[in-house]
């Protein structure tokens, strides 16, 4: 939705006003292709760079703005949240060098805001799937980009869902949410790469586009960390699909499906078939101030914006995307890659790029008509299976199951290699660009997996927040140096600024957690202590909120041979007035406020979640 006048939809007027427009934005879309009116002969390349913006102790920064301002550049805008910016990279003709000049614009402008981030309190920049730093307080509405579009899209989707956005991925470890903005959206940072495509192949080449995602994904994923668990190799897919859902069983039975998606069958006719099936299942959300006729345009011999077209499209999230454009009154049809996530460095998304475009443009002939080969919902759980494992994915490929590594260097490696040199592209470019590709399968180190190699190693040294940052600080310093995620070494923590001195709670507490509700009865917390050697226990009411503590100095001869004890619940004896503090409070000052109010432990609480406690135990381990 990259329009910046975009408003909800609000009356019927404004609805027909909009649907008459995008109706005659498929009329016009049609008669451009039976006039065959788009540029043929020459294709091109560029990407989209979402970044994070962090401070210097490499948690999310809200500077997006400022920086914004201090590099000044037309290739920079905004994104959904402040701690997040994107780079537009010019498109480059498909041939010779392209991607090394992809490369130096790149670094050339992620330079100019490193440079404008550090003016501003040494803030940074780090290319990554998702933050591993990411908290649930950061994301609230204060640290959306205060722009209309932004929270007209907000609104537009709360208001169609009735209700809060739920989210729950099951992975190596669960997360479950309820939250009440789509800044949810904001945590997927990706690079999206853009091939321009001819009109006469254009539908082999998209369903194409769709069969290979699985497979290219497998050795692309870089986002297996989401609040601090362990999900999906490629977590952005469910995540961004679920933040951004607006089903609801009280809303239209049209929407069926949800915006972000991986489509539900091949195109077989017309790629306008993606347009109008598009329209068919979603209602719009949005819309603007057309001031163009796209078909009175037509006629006189100028190439319409589609607008309306461009609008709806803009509101809805496939993987792969047809996109339309005209610059120069010519007009181009080009396929956009959503799904390649930022990072782990420049090198590895270049390559990433040149190998998902050799791919595309080395397609085999006997891949034309895919649906007679490869039934689409193999392609689709491909991709799906993809995002869950990784590399690790073993996938159904033309009947036959196939593990990724052996699919990705026997297979598609080579389709890269002959759709390269069949673009022109320079061999010493080729050998470089897929040679990444290929260290990345023969040494299994994707983004993913050297994430989660290194957390679980961090895990057993630091606090899972320490652990987080430390992840974090190491990704920024192999990215300076443009590194392959091949050649990343495990986090040496010699080298980090991390402090290994306990000085705030989230060092210290304890993280793995037992609560009991208020109605539950004493006998039960007593036997929940002793089962699980803990000396506190945490009291939650019907909505899962912190109403007390109970202390198993409490329960210290405690009777329950009396008939009224065993029926006791914890709500009756528990200690309402706990001391509740955030996980970078200092501990001396948790050790005053204990001393001062004679408390035994404290409760430590996030974004309204308990998610730890700090108790006298703890404080004597540092003290002795």
């Amino acid at each position: 939705m990259g329009s910046q006048s975009v408003k909800a939809i609000t009356t019927q007027k404004e609805r027909k006003n909009f649907v008459y427009h995008l109706l005659k934005d498929v009329d016009a879309f049609e008669n451009m292709i039976q006039e065959d009116l788009f540029e043929k002969g020459i294709q091109r390349v560029g990407a989209e760079q979402e970044l994070c913006l962090v401070d210097k102790h490499f948690r999310p920064s809200l500077n997006a703005l400022e920086i914004l301002k201090k590099v000044d550049d037309p290739h920079l805008t905004t994104e959904l949240a402040l701690f997040n910016l994107e780079i537009n990279l010019d498109p480059f003709e498909l041939k010779n060098n392209c991607f090394s000049k992809l490369e130096h614009q790149l670094e050339d402008l992620l330079n100019k805001v490193h440079r404008a981030a550090n003016e501003i309190n040494e803030n940074k920049v780090v290319l990554t799937g998702i933050l591993p730093t990411l908290k649930r307080k950061d994301l609230v509405f204060k640290s959306m980009t205060p722009f209309q579009r932004y929270k007209t899209l907000n609104k537009v989707i709360k208001d169609l869902r009735g209700d809060d956005f739920k989210l729950h991925i099951q992975g190596v470890e669960d997360l479950i949410l309820k939250h009440n903005s789509i800044l949810f959206e904001a945590c997927n940072t990706s690079f999206q790469a853009h091939l321009q495509i001819d009109i006469d192949n254009a539908i082999d080449m998209y369903n194409w586009s769709q069969a290979i995602a699985g497979p290219m994904l497998s050795v692309m994923s870089n986002s297996p960390l989401l609040l601090g668990r362990e999900l999906w190799k490629e977590t952005r897919i469910a995540l961004f699909q679920q933040s951004v859902d607006l089903r609801n069983p009280s809303y239209l039975m049209r929407e069926q499906q949800p915006r972000v998606s991986f489509g539900n069958r091949w195109i077989k006719n017309s790629v306008l078939e993606i347009f109008t099936d598009d329209i068919s299942r979603h209602a719009p959300i949005v819309t603007s101030n057309f001031e163009e006729n796209s078909l009175a345009l037509l006629k006189k011999g100028i190439m319409p914006k589609l607008e309306a077209l461009n609008l709806h499209n803009g509101t809805l999230y496939k993987w792969n995307r047809l996109c339309y454009g005209v610059h120069n009154n010519i007009a181009h049809l080009r396929i956009e890659n959503r799904y390649i996530p930022s990072g782990p460095s420049i090198k590895d998304e270049i390559a990433n790029t040149a190998f998902w475009v050799g791919v595309m443009q080395g397609m085999p002939n006997e891949y034309k008509k895919i649906w007679n080969k490869i039934p689409f919902e193999n392609a689709r759980n491909n991709f799906m299976n993809a995002a869950k494992t990784g590399i690790d994915t073993y996938f159904d490929w033309c009947g036959e199951g196939i593990p990724a590594k052996k699919l990705i260097k026997d297979f598609f490696i080579p389709i890269a290699r002959k759709g390269l040199i069949k673009s022109n592209i320079h061999i010493k470019e080729i050998d470089y660009l897929l040679g990444i590709i290929e260290e990345r399968v023969n040494k299994n180190c994707t983004g993913a997996s050297w994430l989660i190699k290194n957390k679980r190693l961090l895990n057993q040294k630091l606090s899972k927040f320490d652990t987080e940052i430390a992840l974090t600080e190491s990704m920024y310093k192999n990215q300076v140096q443009n590194i392959p995620v091949s050649k990343w070494g495990d986090v040496d923590l010699s080298k980090s600024y991390i402090s290994t001195k306990k000085d705030k709670l989230y060092k210290i507490m304890s993280s793995e957690l037992f609560v009991v509700n208020e109605h539950d009865l004493v006998e039960l917390v007593l036997r929940v202590m002793k089962w699980n050697k803990v000396n506190h226990m945490p009291v939650v009411n019907n909505k899962n909120k912190i109403v007390g503590v109970i202390s198993k100095e409490q329960l210290t001869g405690f009777d329950f041979s009396k008939p009224a004890n065993k029926q006791k619940t914890a709500k009756k004896i528990m200690d309402t007035e706990f001391i509740s503090l955030t996980p970078e409070t200092l501990i001396n000052k948790a050790k005053k406020l204990m001393d001062k109010d004679k408390k035994s432990c404290v409760l430590i609480i996030e974004a309204n979640e308990l998610v730890g406690i700090f108790t006298q135990k703890d404080l004597s381990s540092i003290e002795s």
